[in-house]
């Protein structure tokens, strides 16, 4: 019997052992936010209200509707002009022109135009359909969501107002939900991250039986989101998760960081 790989294996299994106990925890009756409301302020008033404590080391993750509301970004499509381009886009689609131009003003080129599918990558870097330009669970026959100008900074900001206001030190999440080019279904992703690193790195660890790991970079943030999306649905009102229990690198981190640079892609 290999003695060194079954300690090593013992010890793989104890430092697991802290992770066996993850919590996740849905807030309900968060109110409809507006333009200008304070999100952070938001979140700790529903937890109080839901009689969850939020503490050290817990993770916040926020539907990005929630902030592109407070953030006053959402788009009524009667005031919107369509041009030349999206006209033509739209005829070819079957979709309506002036979405099409919104979508159009959010993304930085089209990568792919199929049937009723129009994927792009978006300003920030994002490679998703329709820019991220939303109608669901937004109040408005003709109005639209918009990603978050810089989802980052609004994680941030969502941060340091929950640890100025509960007194604790977490994590935020902003999330949206994106297709997968290679699996049917969608899943909640991470687009906007503060006060973690996305990502886990094992590179250069050994596995349970010694192995050297030479490519696992694990996107943490992303399993964390969809994660919150299991207790989140997306016709229940709950657009604020709490996740507690899962040690996660600490640090300063930004969604981009999950981006696979454009030469690195095979499918761009």
């Amino acid at each position: 019997m290999d003695t060194t790989r079954n300690n090593r294996m013992s010890k793989t299994l104890a430092d697991r052992r802290e992770y066996v106990l993850i919590t996740i925890v849905g807030l309900e009756g968060v109110p409809l936010i507006s333009k200008g409301d304070d999100v952070g302020s938001v979140i700790v008033r529903a937890a109080e209200k839901n009689q969850v404590t939020i503490e050290n080391g817990d993770i916040v993750v926020v539907a990005q509707k929630v902030v592109s509301k407070a953030e006053g970004r959402i788009v009524n499509l009667l005031d919107v002009e369509p041009s030349a381009f999206a006209e033509t886009v739209a005829k070819e689609m079957n979709r309506d022109p002036r979405h099409v131009e919104v979508i159009l003003r959010e993304a930085s080129r089209i990568v792919k135009m199929k049937d009723n599918h129009l994927i792009v990558e978006t300003k920030h870097g994002y490679v998703c359909a329709n820019a991220g330009v939303d109608r669901s669970n937004v109040l408005g026959e003709h109005h639209v969501s918009l990603l978050p100008d810089n989802p980052d900074g609004s994680a941030e900001r969502i941060r340091r107002r929950i640890e100025e206001l509960a007194e604790v030190s977490v994590a935020v999440v902003v999330s949206d939900t994106f297709g997968r080019a290679w699996r049917l279904g969608h899943v909640d992703f991470a687009i906007g991250v503060s006060g973690m690193k996305p990502v886990k790195d094992y590179r250069g660890q050994s596995d349970m039986f010694g192995h050297t790991l030479h490519v696992t970079v694990m996107a943490i943030a992303d399993e964390l989101a969809a994660a919150a999306e299991l207790v989140m649905n997306k016709s229940d009102g709950v657009p604020v998760v709490i996740i507690k229990g899962y040690k996660y690198p600490c640090g300063e981190g930004s969604a981009k960081e999950l981006v696979r640079p454009i030469e690195e892609d095979l499918f761009r």
